[in-house]
């Protein structure tokens, strides 16, 4: 029995209609949805649509995957970003933490990505949401001691972060979850790049099955949510879903 719970995010079929997405979700048995404000939730109308939608089949909308950069921040964007994920009943809207790798940052632009994301959770605690960057390359959240100390500097209390899988550093992703693991809120996983990473590497065909059992023996509540599939089909989605089921 999994600790965590299963999500998906709605940018894993950004061509198909909201209406569908629930669909998909629904016949997989899945509790969660994370809605893209790239395609599918750009207004607070969309927001109250996807809300209605996901009502009627108990399921629950976890986060709203925003786009919106601490870099660039704007005050009246990012209170309309807010007011999105609040309409929808999301907890929390990731975000992307930068726009250079920790290594890349100066301390100019860390102190400007500091006080832009400080301005962001305060913003954020008003509508009662966290704030999550996501994990990635080419963004301040490239790596664990980054993450730390930025989450040192910046105290507030509802700003938590994603974990996502680099597929080719065991060690890494593995402290990584140890090292984050108090504030870590939802995971994306992508099985079309970890099967491209597996073609290459068969001896790690089971990567992704070791750091699911590492989240689940640290009793992770979270959302394992699938970012991508193989083709951008649903038959795929549906096979990804009844793999993690039985981790």
């Amino acid at each position: 029995m999994n600790s965590f719970k299963l999500g998906l995010c709605s940018v894993t079929f950004r061509k198909k209609s909201a209406e569908e997405i629930v669909e998909i979700a629904k016949k997989s048995g899945i509790g969660f949805i994370e809605w893209g404000g790239d395609v599918h939730v750009k207004t607070v109308e969309d927001a109250q649509r996807v809300k209605s939608l996901c009502d009627k089949e108990n399921i629950k909308i976890s986060s709203y995957g925003s786009y919106f950069n601490s870099a660039d921040y704007d005050e009246e964007k990012w209170c309309d970003i807010c007011e999105i994920a609040k309409e929808m009943g999301a907890s929390s809207v990731r975000i992307w933490l930068g726009k250079k790798d920790s290594e890349k940052t100066d301390s100019s632009e860390y102190l400007t990505l500091l006080e832009n994301t400080k301005k962001m959770c305060d913003i954020a605690a008003s509508y009662g949401l966290l704030v999550c960057p996501e994990c990635h390359d080419n963004t301040f959240n490239n790596n664990t001691d980054a993450i730390l100390r930025f989450k040192e500097d910046l105290q507030k209390d509802n700003f938590r972060t994603y974990f996502q899988s680099r597929y080719f550093r065991m060690a890494y992703d593995l402290d990584r979850i140890d090292r984050t693991f108090d504030f870590t809120e939802n995971v994306h996983v992508s099985y079309r790049d970890l099967k491209k990473e597996q073609m290459f590497r068969k001896k790690d065909k089971n990567y992704l099955d070791t750091l699911l059992k590492k989240l689940n023996e640290k009793n992770f509540g979270g959302i394992v949510m699938v970012e991508f599939v193989s083709g951008d089909r649903e038959n795929a989605f549906y096979k990804d879903i009844q793999k993690l089921k039985s981790n």
